[in-house]
């Protein structure tokens, strides 16, 4: 997905001030698709965001305690299956609504709430440097941010910002 044109001075402004001497001499050089790779690497510290699309089967073939499900009140069971309920059987944890019905699920006893820690490890993730420009939020495991441009920058992205006035 391209940048938009609010986008692209903000990705400008970054170019301009970044300061990484692989970046330099590739900024120096104006090798856009190294520039690109730089801004598609883990961002610097770390910088956690909400997943926007993770599976049921990432969350329930990976350690997931099923003896817990089985304990499930019939209304909480409804919200689980229901959450996952749509043609990629997956959620999108970046939505408030869709944290609220794990929250409301995994709530109660240790062990459920173990559970929910467990789907939470699954539903975060770092961001990219180039994610994180755009990110919104505290950014860290307890309070994830949130990502408002969700992807890889492109060197076309870093060629149109480039011809933008600095």
């Amino acid at each position: 997905m391209a940048l938009t044109t609010e986008q692209l001075p903000v990705l400008r402004a970054a170019i301009d001030a970044a300061t990484d001497p692989a970046f330099v001499e590739a900024r120096t050089n104006g090798q856009n698709t190294l520039m690109a790779d730089w801004f598609n690497a883990a961002s610097v510290p770390a910088f956690i965001v909400w997943k926007t699309k993770v599976s049921q089967d990432e969350i329930m073939q990976n350690g997931f305690d099923w003896v817990r499900v089985d304990n499930l009140s019939v209304g909480k069971a409804r919200i689980w299956e229901w959450l996952f309920d749509n043609a990629e059987a997956a959620i999108n944890p970046s939505k408030m609504n869709v944290r609220l019905g794990i929250d409301e699920v995994w709530k109660g006893t240790q062990s459920d709430l173990n559970v929910r820690a467990a789907v939470y490890a699954h539903c975060k993730r770092p961001a990219t440097r180039g994610e994180r420009l755009f990110a919104t939020g505290a950014g860290s495991t307890e309070t994830p941010g949130d990502l408002v441009y969700v992807g890889a920058i492109r060197d076309t992205d870093v060629g149109n910002a480039m011809q933008l006035e600095p």
